[in-house]
C-alpha cells in the first residue's frame, strides 16, 4: 500500500500523506552528493510546473539541481534547513525532506 503514496524521480522522493506531497533526497543523492553544505531553498507559495529547476543543493561533490518532480504550490519548507544543513545528509531519507507542495493534480503523481 505504501508503494502508491511513496514515488522516486531523479534523486528526489515524493511521498503523499493525504493532504500533502512532500519532496526530499533519496539516499542515493545523498550518496552521489557526499556531504551536503548549502541547499537553495524555494519560497513558500511559489509556484512550480514539473520540470522547472526548483532546489539547489551544493555538496561536497557537486553542485546538483532538482528539477520539480511535480506541479503545484509550495505549501511548506523544512525549516530545519536553514538552521542546519547537516539535516539533508541525515542516514534516514524520510528526515531529508525539504518542501511540500499542495494543489498537485493527483493524476500527476500517479503518472510519476
Amino acid at each position: 500500500m505504501a508503494g502508491k503514496h511513496l514515488k522516486k524521480k531523479e534523486n528526489l522522493w515524493i511521498l503523499f500523506n493525504g493532504k500533502e506531497y512532500c519532496v526530499g533526497l533519496t539516499s542515493e543523492a545523498q550518496e552521489e552528493l557526499g556531504t551536503i553544505t548549502f541547499a537553495s531553498l524555494p519560497k513558500v507559495g511559489q509556484v512550480y510546473q514539473s520540470g522547472e529547476p526548483l532546489i539547489e543543493v551544493e555538496a561536497e561533490k557537486a553542485v546538483n539541481e532538482f528539477a520539480s518532480p511535480l506541479s503545484g504550490t509550495v505549501s511548506s519548507i523544512n525549516e530545519k534547513i536553514n538552521k542546519d544543513v547537516c539535516v539533508l545528509n541525515d542516514q534516514d531519507e524520510m528526515n531529508a525532506w525539504i518542501l511540500s507542495f499542495k494543489d498537485v493534480d493527483p493524476e500527476e503523481f500517479a503518472k510519476l
